[in-house]
């Protein structure tokens, strides 16, 4: 067994443990005699030789690690100091988190908060809070704001755990309609905060310039499709996205940009490139498409493994490329184990990307019938479309609820067009 495969067997290990931990609660004294027994079984192992019984009492060892990481991470993040202030009366003072999630008519702003006022007595605090504001007047990324109005716990909803899914991205308080004071405009801390503030205000100029040379629903689709702006699309459309299978051009996931990679791929290959300048051409285009965007974390995490699925690729070995997927998924989750489960994102991304690793050539070579031109290869567009969407569908399926039938053929005809 070489190094390598013993790796993707340990990755692959702990990413199960960090599976069950999302499931069941393992209690700290039971994870430690599970850990004795699996270092007393690689010591026995060890002095008779038998290294099919070390590998196996690692990959143990590893899930135990995934369990672990997984608990200690939920209880981080459930360890907010603001929650405890929950309906309450309160003035808090914080900095706009994220860039504004401008709705149909509301604006929903995370504040990171600093300080709290409680009856005339200031306390530090740090935790994060999701307020629902008008539209206008508009806020922006890194602008320090006070907040008065009643702190709230997420409520629970029928068909939607809507407190878990704040919980999640550490969120545990909300304030509706609030008072609200400038402070500060846009008070950036560090060098990152300027970049992405300067990142949030070219994207906000392309939007702007899109809304004034198409129609309504023109430049909300195109907005959609190029910036990820989803929140301010009316239920009815998103219902007909929904039925026609075509939703995910919408939104920017690691599916999105898994395909557009290999469109781009086949796209400079198609115009006479080498591979190794087709795969650094295309990782330049997916970094700037992610700038473009706004380094969303969501974004970053497509574009990371949209680049792995492309390093792959050019590794040319099936086999290498699955364990580079493995390995860079593994490194995402010690980062963040609640990607695995709490994550659509995430989970599309991945599937995505080995999807057309594992079964787009299979899939190319039922579509001889398909002619390649001399710019672009359609059949393997149509091949990397079709593969990504059969390894996401039971994702979609199972957030979703539905199936669309004529979702291959609608992608078919639209996805070529629109990467």
């Amino acid at each position: 067994m070489t190094p390598s495969k013993i790796l993707f067997y340990f990755c692959l290990s702990l990413i199960a443990g960090i599976f069950v931990g999302s499931l069941i609660f393992i209690p700290q004294l039971y994870l430690s005699g599970l850990l004795f027994l699996g270092v007393f079984a690689i010591s026995v192992s060890f002095l008779k030789g038998n290294k099919i019984i070390i590998v196996i009492s690692f990959c143990l060892i590893f899930v135990l690690f995934g369990v672990w990481r997984y608990q200690i991470a939920n209880i981080r993040l459930k360890d907010s100091g603001l929650r405890q202030y929950n309906d309450k009366e309160i003035i808090l003072a914080g900095k706009i988190l994220t860039e504004p999630d401008v709705r149909e008519n509301t604006v929903q702003l995370v504040i990171s908060t600093e300080k709290i006022l409680i009856k005339n007595e200031v306390f530090p605090v740090s935790g994060k809070v999701l307020i629902k504001t008008n539209k206008y007047p508009g806020y922006n990324y890194a602008d320090v704001i006070l907040i008065k109005g009643l702190l709230k716990t997420p409520q629970q909803f029928e068909g939607f755990d809507y407190k878990d899914y704040l919980a999640k991205k550490g969120i545990f308080s909300l304030i509706d309609w609030p008072e609200i004071e400038l402070f500060a405009k846009e008070d950036y801390s560090n060098f990152w905060q300027f970049s992405y503030g300067q990142i949030l205000k070219f994207k906000n100029k392309i939007r702007e310039n899109i809304n004034q040379n198409f129609s309504f629903t023109e430049s909300k689709l195109l907005s959609g499709i190029l910036l990820g702006d989803q929140a301010s699309f009316s239920e009815e459309f998103k219902e007909k996205l929904n039925t026609t299978g075509l939703r995910h051009i919408t939104a920017i996931s690691g599916m999105n940009v898994a395909i557009i990679c290999s469109v781009l791929m086949s796209l400079f290959l198609g115009i006479g490139l080498w591979r190794n300048q087709a795969f650094y051409l295309t990782v330049i285009f997916i970094f700037l498409f992610v700038a473009m965007i706004g380094f969303q974390p969501s974004v970053v995490r497509a574009g990371i493994m949209g680049a792995i699925m492309l390093l792959a690729q050019k590794f040319g070995r099936l086999s290498t490329s699955t364990r580079a997927i493995v390995i860079t998924a593994t490194i995402m989750l010690l980062l963040n184990p609640m990607l695995l489960r709490w994550n659509i994102g995430f989970q599309l991304s991945f599937l995505a990307i080995l999807g057309i690793v594992l079964l787009s050539k299979p899939i190319e070579s039922f579509l001889k019938f398909i002619p390649q031109e001399k710019f672009i290869n359609l059949r393997s567009i149509i091949s990397a479309t079709l593969s990504a969407q059969i390894f996401t569908l039971p994702i979609l399926i199972y957030n979703f609820g539905q199936i669309s039938l004529i979702a291959p053929i609608t992608n078919i005809l639209v996805v070529p067009i629109v990467d």
